[in-house]
Parts: C-alpha cells; structure tokens; sequence
C-alpha cells in the first residue's frame, strides 16, 4: 500500500541512527549518534525536527507512523550499480565454481559480451520492463536512491539506449535514479585491437553534447585496468566527458595495480570503486582528492576473490562506501542489506560503519550529499523503518528482510502489511 502524505510523525521509534551528512572519514564512520526512544517530524518532504520523543510538541493534524520500537535510518543509497540488462549469465556462474576463471570464460567470447549481444537485441521498452521489477526489489529492501551505469550496448546508439531506458524508468517509480555512462566498460567485438577507435566513437563530441543537452547521465565511468583501458585512455576518456559537464569516476585497481586509483585522485574522480589491488600511493591521491571510496564486497564474494581492504582504507580516514555492483556477471546481488553483511563479515566492518557506507558516504558517492543520506534537519526525509531495534540486530539477519516502511521524500512507498511482519 502506497499514502502520500504532506506531514507525519514518526514516533515510538526505537532507536533512530543520527547519520552525520557525507562524505564522513573512515575514522569517525562508527561513532555516529544514536537517540533512543525517538521521534523525527517531517513536513514538505524535509526533516524539521527528532529527538527524545518526550520533547516532541507535535504539531496537530499530523499523520503518525508507529515505529513500533523499531529501528529508524537514511534511506540505502545503492551507488554502483549495472542495474539496466538483458540475458543472464548462469552457465558462467557454473563454469567459474568449476574452476574456470573469469579471464577465461571473458577470453572465450563469455562475460561482458554475452551481455552485450543481448542488450543489442533488447528495445528501450524491454529493458525498462527487466529493471523495473529489479528496482520494486529494492525499494522493499530499503534503497530510496541508485546509480545505474550504461556500458552493456558498446555503441552510440545501443549506449543512448540504456541511458534513455534509466530516464524513463525515473518516471515509472519512486527510487531516486543516478545515471552514468560506462561506454569506456570494454572493447566490444568489432573494434578488437582498435580500442583507441571505438573511444573515439563513443565520445566524440556530438555523442557527448547529446549526453549533455538531453541530461542524460551525470557521470561519467571507465574501466581502467589491464583488460580494459589504458591510464592514457582513461584519462582521455574523462577529460573529454569532464569538458561536457559529466563528472569522473573510476573502475579502479579492481584485478591488477596499473595506477588507476592514482589517476582517480588527479582527475578529482567523485569516487574509485572496487580497490581490491590498492596501493599506499592510490590512498594517499584519493585522500588528497576527497574521492569516495567504494567498495563492492558482494562482487568479490560472488567471484570468490579477495575482498578489498576496507579496514586500511578506513585507518587511512578515507570515506568509505559500499555497493552491490548489481550486474549480471559478477555480482547478481539485488539486496544492499545483504551487502552490508557481508561487508561486516569479510571486510571486518561494524554495523555502524556499514550503516554509513550506504548512506552518507554512499550520498557522497553520487554527488547527492547536501540532501540525501544523514538525518539532520533540512534534509530530504528518504528513511527505513526496520522491525528490528537496532542496526546490529539488521545486519544479523541478513536472510529476511527487516524493513516494515521505506519513505522517500517524506512520503511512503513501501509499507509491509502487519500481517506479513
């Protein structure tokens, strides 16, 4: 059941987590302010007041929701993610429990080109209708926002396909939408050994001017790396995005160290994400940068990898977030709470912590700080209601789903019904 509503009271909430605003350094993301037995007022889509709910004068005519004891924080912001995609990769999945590699199947005409082939096929419609209910998914996990990157079509017009089909997605349902272009993902088919000229394709600047006037991505992306593209051409890449208004970020130092978190720190990336190969130099450029780093926990795990090494970015008092990376090869993960666990499980850290990587850090991540991610008043009022008292509680469970109502800009768009509690 869906309420628009103009004002509410959250009340009876057991625990409300006091998100600072992002991006928040690696030292300080566990020690963040927690207010029991609270209370937050929301009006025009804006927190305006929490606290104690024994200091809460709640104005009359209020709409009440009752926390019923349980836990209340930002709504997840998901902000990496290859949401929009056509085909499934299964037989892969199979092959690497096998022992095939993912370099292997990827060598072999598998991986990202088996993805490619079907979007090619796929319509702006069909896409829509296979992400849609990936996004419904989310939402009842708690996910108010999420980036979707193109970089599956390897054409102009296929890229501009996966970019239209996010825009239109915006108008069909409440997440909040972040679109990248990702055609820097890989060197399809047709220009292999010519990778120089497929770029040239994909970002000449009619393509970008297009990008730009039609609004539609923000960001721009590029897998740096061995397999991929060269330090050179990544930053080829971004200079040439940057000059059309698109923002940098960064694949970076996911398989082997070529530098690229370096190169994340030099161009001003927003952020670097995945980072399993890091160097001392990579954090000492983000930390000078204020780059975002973001983890992907679920991809490694999935993969069957090392994970990144979140507790020496974190010592390093790196903002740190954390992603599903939500793609049909590596990572077919639709739920960020599953993440947060498994990010507290193999990259050791806190449930707090993990809180924060997917709320104000994530925010940052996506360049949507000012508003989204943090409790504070004049904030947008994107919150999850949980059933559980506290975020510990939430991230101990991560086979059910915690979350009883997902508000997104103070109005509700996901209510569970008691009966299903």
């Amino acid at each position: 059941m869906i309420r628009r509503i103009r004002m509410v009271v959250i009340r009876n909430i057991g625990e409300l987590v006091v998100v600072p605003p992002g991006p928040v350094g690696g030292r300080s993301m566990r020690t963040v302010d927690r207010i029991p037995s609270a209370a937050v007022v929301i009006d025009e889509g804006r927190i305006v007041w929490f606290g104690p709910e024994a200091d809460l004068n709640a104005p009359s005519g209020c709409e009440s929701i009752d926390a019923r004891g349980g836990c209340v924080a930002p709504g997840l912001i998901d902000c990496h993610t290859h949401t929009v995609f056509a085909g499934t990769r299964e037989a892969e999945f199979v092959q690497r429990i096998e022992g095939t590699s993912y370099a292997q199947i990827a060598q072999a005409g598998g991986g990202i080109r088996v993805t490619v082939d079907a979007v090619r096929r796929a319509s702006v419609e069909d896409l829509v209708e296979l992400a849609l209910p990936r996004l419904a998914r989310m939402l009842h996990n708690g996910v108010t926002t999420v980036e979707i990157k193109s970089g599956y079509g390897l054409t102009v017009a296929d890229e501009i396909k996966m970019l239209e089909a996010v825009r239109r997605l915006r108008t069909l349902q409440p997440i909040e939408l972040v679109a990248t272009y990702l055609a820097a993902h890989t060197t399809p088919a047709e220009f292999d050994g010519r990778s120089d000229a497929y770029l040239d394709t994909v970002f000449d600047d009619k393509v970008l001017a297009r990008i730009r006037d039609e609004e539609l991505a923000e960001f721009c992306d590029v897998f740096c790396e061995t397999t991929a593209f060269t330090i050179e051409q990544s930053r080829r890449v971004l200079a040439a995005a940057k000059r059309f208004g698109l923002r940098a970020k960064l694949h970076a130092d996911q398989i082997t160290q070529i530098g690229a978190s370096v190169l994340a720190g030099e161009v001003g990336a927003t952020s670097a994400d995945h980072l399993e190969k890091i160097d001392d130099a990579g954090i000492a450029a983000m930390k000078r940068a204020r780059c975002v780093a973001v983890l992907l926990p679920a991809c490694s795990w999935f993969l069957g990898v090392a994970q990144p090494p979140a507790r020496r970015l974190l010592d390093a008092d790196l903002p740190v977030a954390v992603a599903t990376d939500y793609n049909p090869g590596s990572s077919m993960v639709e739920s960020l709470p599953l993440v947060m666990a498994i990010a507290c499980t193999q990259m050791r850290m806190t449930p707090i912590e993990a809180v924060v990587a997917v709320t104000a850090n994530a925010a940052a991540a996506v360049s949507r700080h000012d508003r989204l991610g943090a409790v504070r008043v004049g904030m947008q009022a994107d919150l999850v209601v949980l059933d559980v008292p506290t975020v510990e509680r939430w991230v101990y469970e991560p086979g059910r789903n915690c979350v009883r109502n997902v508000l997104k800009g103070g109005r509700v768009e996901h209510e569970r019904e008691r009966s299903n509690d």
